[in-house]
């Protein structure tokens, strides 16, 4: 990937982190911080990577996608609308009784969304499950799934983990969102997954440490992992919660906080800033 390719995805990345804000600006609630931090990530996977088709969301083989931290929705549904699955115009409905941009992912009622999550553990489990089906039907799409550093907490991350090595998914690649904080605070004092890196290795993975704000480093990590064959590959992707907002940034109360209009408008204020800014070096 080139320069002016990477600067292309960032613009994309700034537009997915205004729909972010704006999602959860209109519904009073939802959570900004887990889903600022993985917006350069899908901007590489949904605008460089993966094999999918907004007229033709079921296409059989198409990439498939599980944010297994589903209550980061925000992230997912602005760069779904960005892509062009529905209209960005209704990001602005999220979490409304009667929009169907639900504060989970749902995949029956949102084009682009490939499982329902929530509980978190379980979008892993779902992505090795659509893993394993491409490897018995010797389909070649890949499955990728986001998981927070919070939520590999779970005890069934791990029991997936083994799953994915045992089964040697090669297909599969799994990204954690470190960014050293979760709703509770610090992930080293609430209940530490650290190294994260070492056990994912003792495990049988394949293990690449990327910059989650690099998208040149993005595309390269993922690139990597196409390439290992026998086993399944973790891309820690080592972010910024609230990337992108000067007064979100590294800020654990914004895990699952709304802002009001005046923080709203000083955060899109800056993105509007830094679009403007790549505009120009166009």
């Amino acid at each position: 990937m080139d320069k002016n390719r990477a600067r292309e995805l960032s613009l994309i990345s700034e537009r997915i982190r205004k729909n972010i804000l704006t999602a959860v600006y209109n519904a009073a609630s939802g959570h900004p911080g887990g889903s600022l931090s993985i917006a350069d990530l899908l901007s590489v996977l949904y605008f460089e990577v993966m094999n999918v088709d907004p007229k033709n969301p079921k296409m059989e083989d198409r990439d498939r996608f599980v944010l297994s931290k589903g209550h980061c929705s925000p992230a997912l549904y602005g760069v779904l609308a960005e892509r062009g699955f529905f209209p960005t115009e209704d990001v602005a409905t999220f979490r409304k009784a009667d929009s169907y941009l639900q504060g989970h992912p749902d995949m029956k009622g949102v084009p682009g969304v490939d499982m329902s999550t929530g509980s978190l553990g379980q979008g892993i489990c779902a992505a090795n499950g659509m893993a394993l089906a491409a490897k018995i039907d010797n389909k070649d799409y890949r499955v990728y799934t986001v998981l927070g550093d919070g939520e590999i907490e779970e005890g069934q991350v791990w029991e997936a983990a083994m799953f994915a090595a045992h089964y040697k998914l090669d297909n599969v690649t799994a990204f954690v969102d470190f960014n050293g904080l979760q709703i509770d605070g610090d992930i080293s004092k609430v209940m530490s997954p650290l190294p994260i890196d070492e056990k994912f290795a003792a495990f049988g993975w394949n293990v690449i440490i990327c910059d989650a704000h690099d998208h040149i480093a993005l595309y390269d990590a993922i690139k990597e992992a196409q390439s290992v064959k026998g086993k399944p590959t973790v891309i820690i992707l080592k972010s910024v919660k609230g990337k992108g907002v000067s007064f979100m940034e590294n800020q654990a109360s914004w895990h699952g906080s709304a802002p009001n209009e005046e923080q709203y408008n000083q955060a899109i204020a800056e993105i509007d800033a830094r679009i403007k800014e790549l505009e120009v070096q166009a």
